[in-house]
């Protein structure tokens, strides 16, 4: 069963709010979902806080403004940043995946016609996600067969002129 807590939150801890943390905060999310604290992870991690949903690649020539570390390592290091909940992936419509480092659930909003995603408001957000029915989330698991783990909803539309 998805309970509304779920729909609102994701499943993944909960974290200081988006944006920039010190390296002891980080040091901590690392160590609580397993994840060693190399100084490749964690310079990548605080990056992406600080970013507005980068590419890999954007990302990396972020990173290595500040130390070396090879794209490799930055996909690698997403890759286990996502499977551990404590960021999202987001695949765009060109193919490019970008990168949103709040791991819990939210909403984002894709502008028509560029490659740039806004976070919507996590009070509106939540308001969405909240209004979900959970007797359809529970047939969806029921007919389906599987466990609903989190929501990701993405809305698109264009900037009002004027």
């Amino acid at each position: 069963m998805v309970s509304s807590d779920s729909r609102s939150t994701g499943d993944v801890a909960s974290h200081q709010s988006y944006g920039q943390m010190g390296p002891e905060e980080t040091r901590a999310i690392l160590r609580s979902v397993g994840l060693r604290c190399t100084p490749q992870r964690l310079a990548i991690y605080q990056t992406l806080r600080r970013s507005s949903h980068p590419t890999a690649e954007e990302l990396h020539a972020t990173v290595t403004e500040g130390m070396p570390v090879s794209l490799a390592t930055v996909y690698n290091t997403l890759d286990a940043f996502c499977s551990a909940g404590i960021i999202l992936r987001l695949p765009s419509r060109s193919g490019v995946c970008r990168y949103c480092g709040e791991g819990k659930a939210h909403l984002h909003l894709r502008l028509e016609g560029k490659d740039e995603l806004l976070d919507v408001p996590a009070d509106l957000g939540g308001r969405i996600l909240d209004s979900l029915p959970a007797d359809v989330l529970e047939s969806i698991e029921s007919r389906m067969g599987i466990k609903i783990k989190g929501i990701d909803i993405q809305l698109s539309g264009t900037r009002q002129h004027g």
